[in-house]
């Protein structure tokens, strides 16, 4: 006796299997890079934040009449396929996850439409920044952002009339009761590369969170709610914008921190507990400061409104008077 399966359930399962398959080194090696570098830990979040939005979004999904797009999705399939190759035959190991991405997009759009992108573009675009970029672009921008912060710590320091030099990302100050000055090294892992790449990934995931929705659906609200998706897209555009000088300046002011105390308490301050416990409370208070910008913006949008509707009043109040006047002239 055969049981008959539905093609809704097997379907899904023979595609992930092919994906696990054909992307099984670049998971593996990806989930090891999660697990070991810590510009990148965050990603160890990233499948269950996505799985989380997924299953939010079952029912809208579900209700979605497919409008497959099948000749695009094929293209985009056969260019992840040949990313893949090229990955793996030029080691290059960002070009292989990048088209792990491609696949899955590519994937959405052969079997259920273009348009379809909407209800998974959150988890794409979690997924990739959740993957590590190239050294050499690593190395670009972190190295600038070392010598910010250590710029920013010079000047803060220079301003509360401690002496102090700076060579490059080197900075060279003179401990209280120190008999020789002491270096200071702003490296690689102080330069706040970590927490704005975690910030933006916030950033986002609290722009998903809170967006605002319409729960009306009928055709009268059709503006409405295109309004409403305008503005939660702009806001998310916005939050994930201001993360990023957030997280610098938040770090700068860190390393100024560790400079100035350094002075006082020695150059010991810059290591061990006191260097890692600084780093979780400036992340909290980079949070803090995203969850408030996203407060205003919601406030200045409730007032927009508010000014909106009032006007409004007044110009139907405004043309009543005129009518009254038109039917008794004085």
């Amino acid at each position: 006796m055969s049981v008959a399966i539905p093609r809704k359930i097997y379907q899904p399962i023979a595609i992930a299997l092919a994906l696990a398959f054909l992307y099984f080194t670049v998971l593996l090696k990806l989930g090891n890079d999660w697990w070991h570098d810590e510009n990148y830990s965050h990603g160890l979040l990233i499948p269950f934040v996505i799985a989380f939005i997924i299953w939010q979004e079952r029912k809208q999904i579900g209700e979605w009449k497919a409008q497959p797009a099948t000749w695009l999705g094929a293209t985009g399939i056969a260019v992840s396929l040949l990313g893949l190759w090229a990955g793996t035959a030029g080691a290059e190991l960002f070009v292989q996850r990048a088209s792990l991405v491609l696949m899955l997009a590519s994937i959405v759009v052969y079997f259920f439409g273009f348009r379809f992108i909407r209800f998974v573009a959150v988890p794409l675009v979690l997924l990739v920044l959740s993957i590590p970029i190239p050294q050499i672009i690593f190395n670009r921008i972190a190295f600038p952002l070392q010598l910010f912060a250590s710029r920013c710590a010079v000047a803060a320091m220079s301003f509360l009339s401690i002496p102090v030099l700076r060579q490059g990302n080197v900075i060279e100050l003179m401990p209280l009761g120190a008999s020789e000055p002491k270096k200071l090294a702003v490296v690689e892992a102080c330069s706040g590369i970590r927490s704005l790449m975690t910030l933006v990934t916030l950033a986002l995931v609290y722009a998903y969170f809170t967006r605002p929705t319409v729960l009306e659906t009928s055709d009268a609200n059709a503006r409405i709610r295109t309004q409403t998706k305008v503005y939660a897209t702009l806001r998310a555009i916005v939050l994930v914008i201001a993360a990023v000088p957030i997280a610098i300046l938040t770090n700068a002011l860190r390393v100024s921190g560790t400079g100035v105390l350094a002075h006082y308490y020695g150059t010991r301050v810059a290591d061990g507990f006191f260097h890692s416990f600084s780093g979780w409370v400036i992340y909290i208070v980079a949070a803090i400061m995203l969850f408030g910008t996203g407060l205003v913006i919601d406030r200045l949008a409730k007032f927009r409104k508010a000014v909106a509707r009032i006007n409004k009043m007044n110009k139907m109040t405004n043309r009543s008077a005129n009518s009254v006047n038109l039917v008794n002239p004085v």
